[in-house]
């Protein structure tokens, strides 16, 4: 018997320990919250985990910019008419949030971002020199899901996607995918997840569940084969799994607990050009069809950071740490001496803070510790003759460092983000 979400959703409750539980951990290091009167599956974000969350997405901005993108926005809502003709009214009509407004028409908050997409590129027409064009946009998109299909932030109804919509001639398709692949694994790669992919094809025995015809969808899929191959890696075929526009290149990552979860995505799709008109003037001054590549490296930053803070037991990375240092005097006597590292580590841009509390010192490291403070400068009498620092780095004792050599440690650290 096939399992429904919500069973799925029980099941990562139960195997999940308590000390790896996102919400827990959420809660312990006051990432985010929620609240009866907004509502189930709407997370509400604290300074630290809104932090977090422009950290992880200002990093997938980063690998994405130097590779030719641009950023766009759209609104949060669209009128029904925008859905219906990409397809995913018929589809998805009864998980939208719907409106209606006083004048009698029916508006949607978004589920997906690529309709507005499309409205963007085909604000004008386009030469072939100007492909590809590629857009960026980390936005909120909203689903109805059911209440006990929820989790956590690992299931929302406020979804977060770093999503990007590659529009291009299909002799650039296979470059640009190798180079959102590319992406991908170097973001990764960084946390240290290994990835898995799988391509998630059509099932020709049921074509009604999807757009185009089916030598579209042939060729589409050959496409996402021969881009696994110049990968040398090795897939597995999901047939059925494909979305309802084209086939796709999902990226299945294994946390510390084993478990399996579908991260990133790369979909490839001929369809959504077609029922949008969406073309470029090519050499010979005529209209050529255009290709559309959606993909997400993150996918939700909600289920990427539930999955991050369970792998990590909630000690993030140095470069992620929304408090990175906590410089702590043993005694009044040194809080001077704590002030003046504290206004180097201000110059340099870390994020710390001086804890000089009339508390006992144990109380104050093991404070830290269970916030998963990565680095703790403990400061007394003799580190402040030394002008060094002692260092603790999650709980493990570093014994005495000159300052300068520390700043340096750090700084590295943090620029080529390391994980461990």
């Amino acid at each position: 018997m096939k399992k429904t979400k919500k069973d799925v959703a029980n099941d990562v409750e139960k195997e999940r320990p308590e000390q790896q539980d996102h919400k827990a951990l959420g809660a312990k290091l006051d990432l985010f919250t929620f609240s009866d009167l907004v509502g189930p599956g709407l997370p509400l974000w604290t300074p630290k985990g809104t932090l977090i969350r422009h950290l992880l997405d200002d990093f997938v901005w980063e690998l994405r910019q130097k590779r030719g993108y641009s950023k766009v926005e759209i609104p949060h809502i669209t009128k029904k008419d925008l859905y219906i003709k990409s397809g995913h009214w018929d589809k998805f009509k009864d998980e939208l949030f719907q409106i209606k407004t006083r004048e009698g028409h029916i508006f949607a908050l978004k589920p997906m971002n690529c309709p507005h997409h499309t409205q963007i590129f085909a604000r004008k027409i386009h030469s072939y020199k100007e492909l590809p064009q590629r857009y960026a946009n980390t936005t909120m998109m909203y689903r109805d899901e059911q209440t006990g299909e929820l989790s956590g932030i690992l299931r929302v109804r406020a979804i977060s996607i770093d999503d990007s919509h590659i529009f291009a001639r299909r002799s650039q398709v296979k470059e640009e995918i190798i180079n959102a692949w590319d992406i991908i694994q170097e973001f990764y790669n960084s946390f240290g997840f290994k990835l898995q992919a799988s391509l998630s094809l059509r099932d020709p025995k049921r074509p009604e569940k999807y757009l185009g015809n089916p030598s579209v969808w042939q060729e589409t899929e050959q496409i996402l084969r021969e881009v696994a191959k110049h990968k040398a890696t090795k897939t597995k075929e999901d047939i059925g799994e494909a979305a309802f526009y084209g086939p796709k290149i999902d990226f299945i990552s294994q946390d510390s607990l084993g478990r399996k979860w579908q991260m990133a995505t790369i979909q490839l799709d001929m369809n959504m050009p077609e029922r949008f008109n969406l073309y470029c003037i090519n050499e010979k001054g005529q209209e050529e069809r255009i290709v559309m590549i959606h993909y997400a490296v993150m996918g939700s930053l909600e289920r990427f950071l539930a999955n991050l803070l369970e792998h990590f037991a909630g000690a993030l990375p140095l470069w992620l740490s929304p408090e990175q240092i906590w410089i702590i005097p043993i005694t009044s006597k040194q809080t001077q001496y704590a002030k003046e590292i504290a206004k180097m580590f201000q110059v340099v841009g870390f994020r710390f803070q001086v804890r000089d509390e009339n508390e006992t010192l144990s109380k104050r490291i093991r404070e830290g510790e269970t916030q998963k403070i990565p680095y703790l400068l403990v400061i007394g009498e003799k580190e402040e003759k030394s002008k060094n620092i002692s260092v603790r780095r999650r709980g493990k004792d570093m014994g005495s460092m000159r300052l300068d050599k520390f700043l340096k440690q750090t700084i590295d650290e943090i620029s080529k983000k390391d994980w461990e």
